[in-house]
């Protein structure tokens, strides 16, 4: 992967991250909805939180190939 590559995914996952956190979808997990016994909305924004981390990292070292 080249390096302006690599930089334009590293952005647009910066963006994806902006707009996930963002409101009109984070409104989307606001229910009083449970799974597992966990409320869904702090459960939807650790999982966002998590996949969000782990792409970046992805990318992060895939980018010196």
């Amino acid at each position: 992967m080249t390096k302006s590559l690599g930089a334009q995914r590293l952005m647009a996952l910066f963006f994806g991250g902006g707009l996930l956190f963002n409101f009109p979808l984070l409104a989307l997990w606001d229910a009083d909805a449970n799974v597992l016994g966990v409320p869904l909305f702090p459960l939807a924004l650790f999982i966002i939180w998590g996949v969000l981390i782990a792409l970046l990292g992805w990318t992060a070292e895939h980018m010196d190939d």
